[in-house]
């Protein structure tokens, strides 16, 4: 990126990262985000899609250094070169998912989620799912504990977690991935299409209770979900060279 001369560090609310926040703003300065080249997120991946959710209005990029417990999306901490490492940083841009949910007693909750949207049983009785993909049902009754539709940035993160597959950062696909499937038995999910458009409908919503969740922001007794990818938003994230989010996703199939 080109030479970042005014810089804003944003802190998780945890010691270590207050701590890296003061000693970096001592350092190299303190701006506003909205007067800022770049944006440094100290934290976790957690607090790494909050700056993003957070900073999704600005046109600088967002570069994470980690202070927390997960870094996937994040570089190595140092305080030392970091301007040197921000105008050599490899930048990866990431489309969010725009989840459209409605509850029983029809309130609608729009949300933004650069990971996945994922449905997630909400009693003891396993969730039933009706799976419409782009107007078209795919999938009549789908018994499991949840299901996913995540981007490539977040196939490595809950979607793997269940066996879905990692996508290549580049790859204009979206991942629809199932949680302990029962019936059909051992169904793993869907590759899509990037334009896709997923709705799940909740079959049997009063017994079989379902929430869904778009990174953290969580809704409950849902009926119907659809979920889209949001091309109008870009998310600009830096990465160390020979770091970047592609290389990480490739590394992590080899582990």
């Amino acid at each position: 990126m080109p030479a970042a001369r005014n810089l804003c560090f944003l802190a998780a609310d945890v010691p270590i990262a207050q701590e890296a926040q003061a000693n970096l703003a001592a350092r190299y300065g303190q701006h506003p985000p909205q007067e800022a080249d770049a944006i440094v997120a100290l934290g976790g991946d957690g607090f790494m899609l909050a700056a993003l959710h957070g900073t999704q209005d600005l046109e600088a990029p967002v570069y994470g250094m980690n202070r927390g417990t997960v870094g996937f999306l994040m570089n190595e901490y140092s305080e030392d070169g970091l301007i040197g490492r921000l105008e050599k940083a490899e930048e990866a841009v990431v489309n969010p998912l725009r989840m459209s949910a409605i509850s029983a007693d029809g309130t609608k909750t729009e949300a933004l989620a650069i990971n996945e949207v994922s449905l997630l049983r909400a009693g003891p009785q396993a969730a039933r799912l009706r799976i419409w993909v782009d107007g078209r049902m795919r999938m009549e009754d789908l018994m499991c504990d949840g299901a996913l539709v995540c981007t490539p940035a977040g196939s490595t993160a809950y979607n793997y977690s269940a066996h879905g597959p990692i996508l290549p950062i580049g790859a204009d696909v979206l991942a629809l991935t199932a949680m302990a499937a029962f019936r059909p038995r051992r169904w793993r999910g869907a590759l899509l299409p990037k334009k896709a458009v997923v709705r799940f409908d909740v079959v049997d919503h009063q017994k079989r209770p379902v929430m869904a969740d778009a990174d953290s922001r969580s809704v409950s007794d849902v009926v119907s979900v659809e979920i889209r990818s949001e091309p109008l938003i870009r998310h600009r994230i830096l990465f160390d060279p020979g770091h970047g989010l592609e290389e990480r996703l490739i590394r992590e199939q080899f582990v």
